[in-house]
């Protein structure tokens, strides 16, 4: 008895010692975070590889559920309110399940975030937005299921899903623009030199009332004691939208001296360019 005790406690001793073995997951977890706009984006989840399987069709099915991954539910994260396909989404963190088909998705955003697989019962209630998107034959196979955020603007940009040889994007806009023009609103009640500086360089580069822009550049650069060769070149470039290429010119000049004694040499090429163009040069 004493033997097989000791044979016992042996056997389970071996067990527990295996049990503290790490050994690399078949589906490791990966987080990716990017900023929008204003808006901080981020997705959870974890990533099968095809290891010489058929994957859309036949590991997973055509026209039924799938959790967009593996092991636990994949999530993603917003910290302000966005819009899918034109349906309003507040910030927060949801879950991402799709139906694949042969040549179009349904993707579904999910209040329930715990769990794996699929849902045991789906509840319409829970979707906050649905979409049906385009799904993209690549040439290039994807050995390990990818999650991007594709075609970043200041307003929009796409969650990608590659996997095998397809690609979907799903569009999902920002409320960058109205945030912004708010925060201008409120600020111009007193604003700074700072503050006109970068409310006419968002005007300029974002197509807006050139008018407003320059307006604002000159005021910047009125309340500035010795403006720097990079605000220059700003209120350049705002004077040439606005067609004073005069003004532009000598603007210019004098963002392209500041830039040479400062030794930068990206500001002074791009100044360059600029006269060129404008026949200052």
């Amino acid at each position: 008895m004493k033997k097989l005790a000791l044979f016992t406690m042996a056997v389970l001793f071996s067990f527990t010692l295996g049990a503290q073995i790490q050994t690399p997951q078949p589906s490791p977890a990966a987080k990716i975070w990017q900023t929008v706009g204003l808006t901080e984006v981020t997705v959870d989840y974890s990533r099968p590889s095809m290891r010489g399987r058929t994957i859309f069709g036949d590991l997973v099915p055509f026209d039924a559920l799938w959790r967009t991954g593996a092991n636990a539910y994949t999530k993603i994260s917003f910290d302000k309110d966005v819009a899918i396909a034109n349906q309003a989404v507040k910030a927060g963190t949801y879950s991402v399940f799709t139906k694949p088909g042969k040549t179009t998705w349904e993707v579904f955003f999910y209040t329930d975030t715990e769990g794996g697989g699929t849902p045991a019962e789906w509840d319409d209630s829970k979707v906050v937005a649905k979409t049906t998107v385009p799904a993209l034959s690549m040439e290039m196979p994807v050995e390990t299921f990818t999650i991007t955020i594709d075609d970043v603007t200041s307003n929009s940009a796409n969650l990608g899903i590659l996997w095998e040889n397809t690609y979907v994007g799903i569009p999902f806009a920002v409320s960058t623009d109205t945030e912004v023009v708010q925060n201008i609103e409120k600020v111009m009640s007193g604003p700074s030199a700072g503050d006109y500086y970068t409310a006419a360089v968002y005007y300029s580069s974002e197509g807006k009332d050139i008018a407003k822009a320059k307006e604002w550049m000159d005021k910047a650069i009125s309340m500035t004691e010795n403006p720097r060769f990079w605000q220059l070149r700003q209120q350049s470039l705002i004077l040439a939208k606005a067609g004073d290429k005069a003004g532009a010119i000598a603007t210019a000049k004098k963002s392209l001296a500041g830039a040479e004694e400062a030794g930068n040499m990206d500001y002074v090429k791009m100044n360059k360019d600029s006269l060129k163009e404008w026949g200052g040069m």
